[in-house]
């Protein structure tokens, strides 16, 4: 985390990338000191359902250190598989 309170997600998120990613992600949520955290999507290439589930278990991570979330520049792949579940709303940029 660059930038303090914001996740930069980056590459291709894909069962390939997302064990890691995901244990990454939630050590760097749980040692984040800031009230709000920021996904930032806008470097990732290319993802599957794996990357919406990272963000949805990131938002949870967040949720249970009493930290607010947001999703910003989701791309198009993901905001389709997001609307194809229903949980565009959820995840609204």
């Amino acid at each position: 985390m660059a930038e303090p309170g914001v996740l930069r997600l980056a590459g291709v998120l894909d069962y390939r990338s997302g064990p890691v990613l995901r244990k990454q992600g939630k050590a760097l949520i749980a040692a984040c000191r800031e009230a709000q955290l920021v996904l930032d999507c806008s470097a990732v290439q290319h993802s599957t359902s794996v990357g919406l589930s990272l963000l949805l278990a990131f938002m949870r991570d967040a949720q249970a250190g009493g930290k607010g979330c947001q999703v910003r520049n989701m791309p198009d792949d993901m905001r389709e598989i997001a609307e194809v579940y229903d949980l565009d709303e959820v995840m609204a940029t």
